[in-house]
């Protein structure tokens, strides 16, 4: 994320002006969001044109809208983000008070305001313009034809790719046509682990299976480093950790991380402290209950 421009009064009422640039800052986005909040920003809107002539027709046009937000929907599995709203700006295209929907896209700035900018609020945008916040841990999580490769950030988990191949079983005296398949699944997910991965960046990858998948994919990654002399594998060998999951699901990350000796390799990472508050929170709640409650709101 971008800091563009703030401008933040002694009432704490003002705006700021942010410039999303990856797709986890879509979801710090969604959490400085809030319904009543101003929101400025470029968008597509259909408009009926009528000619000389009488005939109507349609076309769509990118304009600027300024919207008073009601609804905020984000999709986490595509890191989308709309906003729907009312329009509060004279616009050419669109009426005072008409709806409309606006979805936030990649590098395009958009000026959000705020009636009051609490500390929580301005500690996120801090937080999300750091350089020094960015993924530094990876997974591949991983079963026989099925892998997630994902980044790990202070704030979510994002799925980079999904390799799935077709693997056939094992024939009676014939194992070809599934030790070929096998081979095609490894040199995909190598090939994503590069397309994906910024060696730059990452302290630690975590390969994780059942079974023996993640020593057979280890043992054929590195086999293929050598033959293809793929550097970059080889001068990061020591960055990739193997450990056991239930699954190649995305969920078995979890279990992953709460592995103590995981915790042990990701003590300098910026994800380690996410995955031991989260330990904590689960750990008071446990040994004192009282300290939480839910349930419907009622108002005397």
């Amino acid at each position: 994320m971008k800091l563009v421009h703030k401008d933040i009064e002694k009432d704490n009422a003002g705006q700021v002006t942010l410039i999303p640039e990856e797709a986890e800052d879509m979801w710090h986005t969604y959490n400085l969001l809030q319904v009543g909040d101003s929101l400025r920003a470029s968008t597509i809107r259909k408009v009926q044109t009528e000619s000389s002539t009488g005939s109507v027709g349609s076309s769509r046009v990118r304009t600027t809208l300024t919207l008073c937000v009601e609804t905020i929907d984000f999709d986490s599995q595509a890191c989308q983000l709309r906003v729907k709203g009312t329009n509060i700006q004279e616009n050419q295209y669109v009426k005072m008070g008409a709806y409309h929907t606006i979805e936030l896209e990649l590098n395009r700035n958009f000026t959000l305001a705020k009636k009051v900018w609490d500390s929580v609020v301005l500690d996120r945008i801090e937080q999300a313009c750091d350089p020094a916040q960015k993924a530094d841990v990876a997974a591949v999580v991983m079963q026989e034809g099925l892998a997630n490769l994902v980044l790990v950030t202070p704030a979510m988990t994002l799925l980079r790719a999904k390799v799935e191949v077709t693997i056939p079983r094992k024939r009676k005296g014939s194992c070809a046509q599934h030790d070929k398949a096998l081979e095609r699944f490894y040199e995909a997910v190598m090939q994503g682990i590069l397309r994906h991965f910024n060696f730059d960046v990452v302290k630690c990858i975590l390969v994780a299976s059942p079974g023996f998948v993640k020593d057979q994919f280890i043992s054929y990654l590195f086999k293929e480093a050598v033959r293809q002399d793929c550097k970059i594998l080889l001068e990061n060998r020591s960055k990739f950790m193997v450990v056991h999951s239930s699954s190649g699901h995305k969920y078995s990350l979890k279990e992953v991380l709460c592995d103590p000796a995981v915790t042990a390799r990701l003590s300098d990472t910026k994800a380690a402290g996410e995955v031991k508050a989260l330990e904590d929170f689960y750990k008071m709640l446990q040994q004192e209950p009282d300290r939480a409650f839910y349930g419907i709101a009622i108002t005397v």
